[in-house]
């Protein structure tokens, strides 16, 4: 009943999800309506959104989210917003978090900034049929130990910089918004 007559494609789908239709201020400004409508203190989601901006900045992606919960959780914060908040992390600003953790760690860590890791799929295939997987674990360890350990320090000290700007940020605008949604409910009565 509520559907377009045309329904859209892929492709239309896709441009859609990567920079939205209505643009980025508005998708922005209607997830922090979603937040301030959850039932929980402007201190809760705060920090269970900083909880998720910090994971973003961990270089162990896939596992965001659980780093997310895990951090809001021990902050005593929101876990839905912890997870709303690993949106900060995105392929868009992945290259950038990325390059300034292992930049800034590899500078704490007096190294030089020109690691590079070179793998091949069949560096890693190969030795999975021959040697057996924990060879091909160790191998991989071997590969991204000097690149792993910056990224991991940077990125923690970013992340912690930016969990504590997206804190105050959310912070005040969910205090607006439930203010404001208060403001409209006493008028209405």
């Amino acid at each position: 009943m509520f559907r377009s007559r045309r329904p859209k494609s892929f492709w239309n789908k896709l441009r859609d999800w990567i920079w939205p239709r209505a643009g980025v201020v508005r998708s922005s400004r209607y997830m922090m309506h979603r937040l301030a409508r959850m039932r929980a203190t402007p201190h809760k989601l705060a920090l269970g959104f900083a909880a998720g901006a910090f994971a973003s900045f961990t270089p162990f992606v896939g596992f965001h989210f659980i780093i997310a919960a895990i951090v809001a959780a021990i902050a005593r914060g929101n876990l839905i917003a912890s997870a709303v908040g690993t949106v900060v992390g995105n392929p868009i600003t992945f290259p950038f978090i990325w390059l300034a953790s292992y930049n800034l760690g590899s500078v704490l860590l007096g190294q030089s900034s020109k690691e590079s890791i070179e793998l091949t799929p069949m560096q890693i295939s190969a030795p999975l049929f021959s040697e057996g997987p924990i060879t091909v674990l160790t191998g991989l360890w071997i590969k991204m130990e000097p690149v792993l350990y910056p990224m991991l320090l940077g990125g923690s000290l970013l992340g912690l910089l930016c969990a504590v700007a997206c804190y105050g940020f959310v912070r005040s605008a969910i205090k607006q918004c439930k203010s404001y949604a208060a403001k409209r409910k006493t008028a209405a009565a």
